[in-house]
């Protein structure tokens, strides 16, 4: 297998860069680029050390460096792995890179050190996808959610899983294949407990996919609203800048605007909207119904009210429009004489905040109102997690096996028609956690991830 390297920090200013080199010759092509200080070589360096010295390439010496040396198999990849740290500057950090290619590495593609990592059985598939997760995590419980993955949660459901039905299929298969052999009864209620356990646990993990997925990247969201009720303002207040212009005219906002903005560990793509209201102006016409669009393919609504103001049909023709979906309804204005009637809204919205947006009182109702609206509080980073599309697909098809392989047991079938279902469903949570997989589900994963990791 090639050398492989690549630079392994972000292609910017900063206080060090890195180029990692991993394969059998790392130790020798790294060796050609640096030069210790000291008597100690890089070859003859025990894993889990550091040398101090300069790194060279073709025109001299261009920089400080420091070189940290792991050995197979001890070593993320599994490989002997090197590491040359020189000053953070995106010129050197090329250069050093070049360096080691012109030294005889190759660049390394998206994800490969991993991509080796796994390969070399130092984590699981599923793990290897954490990897990324953890990487691209953007707050506190996306960061532990990965890492709990990284570290084995979801592998260790799925093994127990498996395990259980593996058994069953054996104890079938033996009872098919050696009728007359002394092989203990077959007890069709312990293998329908076993079947409705696995059936329990994998139907856990696939309901709370979507909001792991929030957790992750994010939710699709809605500001919606008649005008003058404060969604301009409130988007701004999220967003900690003036993204959206703010007047006491109504129909200010005729276009939708956009911004990403984090609500406590939660990360809302945030669209704020014309107001909703029937209007002659053909220009605010067109902005009503871009909001009526986006209200409808919205994942998250954001209600807002005004507490000063009774509701009127444009507020109830809204509540239609929550009610069912994952929405909160934010009153706002509450530094006002309340005349909104707050019971009437409750009849369609689950999750109600009290809110003055110019002040910005009552942020954190609105932050808590999410988090239960999504799902969000009831999460446990800790527990094994289904984490992408992949894992949600072989999860599904070991699901269906299960089914059919329930469905065989109570329609009284054969052992071999429940077998063969069973089979399916082993077969799915082995490509689940990458024991039993192709190469092209290997590329899937691994195509997400960055150069250097």
């Amino acid at each position: 297998m090639t050398t492989i390297a690549a630079i392994s920090t972000p292609i910017a200013a900063g206080g060090i860069g890195i180029v990692r080199i991993s394969g059998d010759k790392a130790k020798n092509i790294a060796s050609k680029v640096f030069k210790s200080k000291s008597k100690r070589t890089i070859e003859d360096a025990k894993g889990y050390t550091a040398i101090y010295g300069r790194v060279y390439d073709k025109d001299g010496d261009f920089d400080e460096a420091v070189a940290l040396i792991f050995t197979a198999p001890k070593s993320y990849t599994g490989e002997d792995v090197v590491e040359l740290s020189c000053h953070g500057g995106i010129y050197i950090t090329k250069r050093l890179l070049e360096a080691v290619l012109d030294a005889g590495a190759c660049l390394a593609g998206p994800g490969e050190f991993t991509q080796r990592a796994f390969m070399n059985g130092k984590m699981d598939l599923t793990g290897t996808e954490a990897v990324m997760d953890l990487i691209s995590a953007r707050g506190e419980q996306a960061a532990r959610a990965a890492l709990a993955a990284k570290d084995g949660a979801l592998w260790n459901e799925i093994s127990e899983i498996k395990q259980s039905l593996i058994e069953s299929a054996a104890h079938i298969a033996a009872w098919i294949d050696y009728p007359e052999d002394d092989i203990p009864q077959l007890s069709i209620d312990n293998l329908t407990n076993s079947f409705i356990n696995a059936k329990e646990h994998i139907t856990k993990l696939l309901n709370n996919f979507d909001a792991g997925k929030i957790l992750r990247e994010g939710v699709d969201t809605v500001i919606a609203g008649r005008p003058n009720v404060g969604k301009s303002t409130l988007m701004n207040l999220l967003s900690g800048c003036e993204r959206s212009i703010v007047t006491d005219i109504p129909g200010t906002t005729r276009d939708i605007v956009e911004e990403t903005v984090k609500l406590g560990d939660i990360i809302l793509r945030l669209s704020d909207t014309a107001g909703l209201r029937n209007t002659s102006d053909p220009v605010e016409s067109i902005g009503v119904d871009k909001a009526m669009e986006r209200l409808d393919t919205a994942q998250f609504i954001i209600a807002v009210f005004d507490c000063s103001q009774t509701l009127n049909q444009d507020d109830i023709e809204l509540l239609k429009k929550c009610k069912g979906r994952s929405c909160i309804a934010v009153i706002n204005k509450t530094d006002l004489l309340y005349k909104i009637d707050v019971d009437i809204i409750r009849q369609y919205v689950k999750e109600i905040a009290e809110i003055s947006a110019v002040s910005g009182e009552g942020l954190k109702q609105i932050e808590n109102a999410a988090s239960k609206a999504l799902g969000m509080d009831k999460i446990d980073t800790s527990a094994a997690m289904i984490a992408t599309e992949r894992q949600k697909r072989c999860a599904i098809k070991a699901l269906d096996g299960i089914n059919a392989a329930l469905d065989a047991v109570y329609t009284g079938m054969t052992l071999d028609a429940i077998g063969v279902s069973l089979d399916d469903a082993i077969a799915a949570l082995l490509e689940l956690t990458g024991e039993r997989v192709t190469e092209s589900v290997v590329n899937e994963v691994f195509a997400r991830f960055c150069v250097g990791k």
